[in-house]
């Protein structure tokens, strides 16, 4: 699968986002919350689920663009495709168990069902995986109906009556506002948008710049209407919130993150030198920074500084962060080939037979 650039760049800055926000959320001393500067990067680190459901999506339409050349079985297109939902959720059980394991002894039991951006993210491609049965254009109506369905639907999920419905299925689905869970509805609306702007870029190659101003245009729309529709004074819902599950907001920000595309591509291929990128790095093992910035920042490394940093000590050690999770990603290709190399030595060392000296 060829590597598209400015898609690397835009994941990196996606990491840089979240690395920005959840770095301020565990360092910053309380008393300092109520400033301009930790709003503003609460912020502007909303946009990073998005951005990395959305780049999934793109990646699955990828995914799902290589399988209709290799498989002409619909069947056997859309089980490959489940099985990466699969290998992603296994990834988000394994990060939630080592999570609860770093608690110890004093295990944290809730946060070992936390629906975090990962776990929503296997969910939703499971979800989306049913595309893989269709052509290009049915794959792209059926992203679109999706995309839709569930923003529109989320704040009608939210409404069902959930009394004596399991917790899990509640946090999955449309949990309670404030939860700080990452549920399907709306979430995986995100991840459908993406789908659709990863098919018209595989599709198109020789012309991604003429994709990239549609969508430009369409990312201005869906902002611009998006606001213009959220300033009116009636709403189709009786009880939905605007910052918790209007579909208006995951329009909004599906089009930031147009915007973002697009920018991301001019900027690679008209301003940033051709050579190494730092930003390309994070984004090329970005699933791997993430697991690792998680146990940094909210870890027993930085346990001492937690709620205990000034804003000027937080940009600091926000920098460090980068700089280390860079450093990591340049390492990170030796160091797995490595550890890959180790175990597959254990291996046949454990298959080979013994040698046994002349004498016995």
């Amino acid at each position: 699968m060829p590597r598209f650039r400015f898609l690397d760049w835009m994941r990196g800055l996606a990491v840089v986002v979240m690395i920005q926000c959840h770095s301020f959320n565990s360092l910053t001393h309380p008393d300092l919350r109520a400033g301009g500067l930790y709003k503003f990067s609460q912020f502007v680190g909303g946009m990073a689920a998005p951005l990395f459901l959305f780049m999934a999506g793109v990646t699955f339409a990828f995914q799902m663009e290589s399988l209709e050349r290799r498989e002409v079985r619909p069947l056997q297109r859309w089980l490959a495709a489940l099985r990466r939902s699969g290998y992603i959720f296994a990834i988000a059980i394994a990060f939630r168990l080592f999570c609860f394991m770093g608690s110890l002894p004093n295990p944290d039991w809730p946060d070992l069902t936390k629906v975090d951006i990962l776990n929503c993210m296997g969910v939703a491609m499971a979800a989306m995986s049913v595309a893989a049965l269709f052509d290009a254009r049915g794959r792209v109506r059926f992203a679109v109906v999706a995309a839709v369905v569930i923003a529109a639907a989320a704040p009608l999920v939210r409404e069902l009556p959930w009394h004596g419905a399991p917790a899990l299925l509640h946090d999955y689905l449309a949990p309670e506002a404030g939860a700080g869970r990452f549920p399907f509805f709306p979430f995986a609306s995100f991840l459908a948008f993406g789908m659709l702007a990863g098919t018209a870029v595989k599709r198109a190659p020789e012309r991604v710049e003429q994709v990239v101003q549609w969508s430009v245009w369409i990312g201005l729309a869906l902002v611009f209407g998006g606001e213009w529709l959220a300033a009116l004074p009636f709403s189709p819902y009786r009880n939905s919130s605007f910052w918790v599950d209007s579909p208006l907001l995951i329009f909004i920000r599906t089009g930031v993150s147009l915007l973002m595309l697009s920018g991301s591509y001019f900027w690679t291929e008209y301003c940033a030198p051709s050579g190494w990128s730092w930003m390309i790095t994070l984004g090329r093992h970005s699933l791997m920074v993430y697991w690792v910035h998680i146990m940094l920042v909210y870890g027993w490394v930085t346990s001492r500084l937690h709620d205990r940093l000034s804003i000027l000590h937080v940009l600091t050690a926000t920098a460090a962060v980068v700089g280390l999770m860079v450093a990591l990603s340049v390492a990170w290709p030796a160091l797995r080939s490595g550890i890959s190399e180790t175990s597959r030595r254990y291996r046949s060392a454990r298959k080979s037979p013994p040698i046994l000296s002349p004498g016995g």
